[in-house]
Formats: structure tokens, C-alpha cells, sequence
């Protein structure tokens, strides 16, 4: 079996319909032996991201405009299972802050979440996350 997990990006990719990303969320769904998540790190991104859109909100329009993507981020994380920022976790993260690894807190986050399950990491930002040590990392988008 084999855990893939979607970052933030590769949420956002797959929320868009990205036709790469999407074929190959389906393609994996249809393996029986194959695992898709996503981490409670990337729920906390996208709805982070969509409140500050309702209080930036100035007129009608963006207002509602800014509720129906909160609705929508809703709709795309009810169909996903969602993987849990844990003790593992937290001990990698502990571990790779120790050794002095400089990446964002959430992406660190999300890279221990991924190595605290034994998973494949779904993001394009090859930059940051190449230097946690013993993340594998796929690019689906490319």
C-alpha cells in the first residue's frame, strides 16, 4: 500500500481541477492498494486562508464571493481523509527544528505528518521540502 499525501498546494491544484493532478487523484482512488490523505496542517491553511478573504471582504459581492469558497473548502475536505497532527509527528518536527532545518512551521509540519505515516509527499515546493531528510516527495502537477 502506498500513502500518498496532498500538500496545500496540490489541494489547491486539485480544488481548481488541474487536469494532471486530477487524473492522477483518480487514477490513484481506483487502486485498491492506495491511499490518498491530506493533513489537518492543510485544512488549517485553506481555512485560515478563506476567513481572512470574508474579513478583507469590502462590498457584497466579495463577501459572498469569499463564504462560497469557505463552502467549497468544506465540500473538497469532506471528501478526504484527513491525517492528524500527532506525537510522532510533533517529535519529528521537534527533531528537525533541532538539527536546524529552515523551512515554514506548517510545511514542517506537514513533512512530519507524512514521515510520522510512512507517505509520499504530493507538493511543487521541492525547494523547502528536499531539505527534511528521508521526505520522498512527487510532483503530480509536472
Amino acid at each position: 500500500m502506498t500513502c500518498y499525501i496532498m500538500d496545500t498546494d496540490h489541494l489547491s491544484l486539485y480544488e481548481r481541477a488541474h487536469p494532471k493532478v486530477c487524473a492522477r487523484v483518480t487514477r490513484t482512488r481506483q487502486h485498491s492498494s492506495d491511499m490518498l490523505f491530506t493533513t489537518v496542517v492543510s485544512l488549517e491553511e485553506q481555512y485560515a486562508g478563506r476567513i481572512a478573504q470574508i474579513r478583507k471582504a469590502t462590498t457584497p459581492q466579495a463577501l459572498v464571493g469569499a463564504y462560497d469558497k469557505l463552502k467549497e473548502i468544506f465540500v473538497l475536505f469532506s471528501d478526504l481523509d484527513i491525517l492528524e497532527y500527532d506525537f510522532k509527528a510533533d517529535e519529528y518536527f521537534r527533531e528537525f527544528r533541532k538539527a536546524g532545518i529552515r523551512i515554514g512551521t506548517l510545511d514542517l509540519r506537514i513533512a512530519a505528518i507524512t514521515l510520522a505515516h510512512g507517505g509520499i509527499l504530493l507538493s511543487r515546493n521541492m525547494k523547502d521540502f528536499e531539505k527534511v531528510p528521508g521526505l520522498t516527495i512527487q510532483d503530480w502537477s509536472v
